[in-house]
């Protein structure tokens, strides 16, 4: 479902993911921010840009949980730039519907508090596969090959560009070292 979105304010984004190392559209401002009750997690299977129907890759995804909460770079989109930003990011991240588009509140580093634009998993979408262990996900990332690109370019920029940012992500980080581990030996 498409979020009705005030065009006449400022448009704020939050990127957890590619977003961060690609926002893809024109940047007024950028901060920090933290995202209370979603962690970022490989929890969507991904059939276009990072894998295909036959074989799926995965991709990043906000999935709710009680407790949680998600680091990752605030956009505030220039001015008059709102409108072509919204259809742009729209084509990009709703491409299999398995994004839903919601209005979150970001508490920025420097204490702002703003409400965004971001794109949460729907758990009901058959490309929801939250259960995946570390090890399996590593496994389906290092041979997935999508229309932008091999999956693990993905994995290496995402993680690379939080630790740039000071922003610690455990999870990220082994699963680069594995997947390294994995496409440097003979047998995937």
């Amino acid at each position: 479902m498409l979020q009705e979105i005030d065009l006449s304010k400022p448009l704020w984004v939050f990127g957890y993911g590619s977003l961060i190392w690609h926002p893809g559209f024109a940047v007024e401002e950028q901060a920090v921010a933290r995202l209370t009750g979603y962690h970022r997690a490989f929890c969507m299977s991904s059939i276009h840009h990072r894998g295909t129907e036959a074989s799926p890759g995965l991709v990043l995804a906000l999935d709710a949980a009680e407790g949680a909460q998600c680091d990752g770079l605030a956009f505030r989109v220039v001015p008059g730039q709102e409108a072509e930003t919204l259809a742009a990011l729209r084509e990009r991240e709703l491409i299999s519907s398995a994004y839903l588009e919601e209005l979150v509140t970001l508490r920025l580093r420097d204490g702002r508090v703003v409400t965004a634009l971001a794109y949460v998993v729907d758990r009901d979408h058959v490309q929801y596969c939250g259960a995946l262990e570390l090890e399996e996900q590593a496994r389906i990332i290092a041979r997935a090959c999508g229309d932008r690109g091999p999956n693990c370019d993905y994995l290496y920029n995402t993680a690379e560009h939080l630790t740039e940012l000071g922003l610690a992500d455990p999870d990220l980080d082994w699963l680069a070292a594995r997947v390294r581990a994995l496409t440097a030996s003979p047998r995937r």
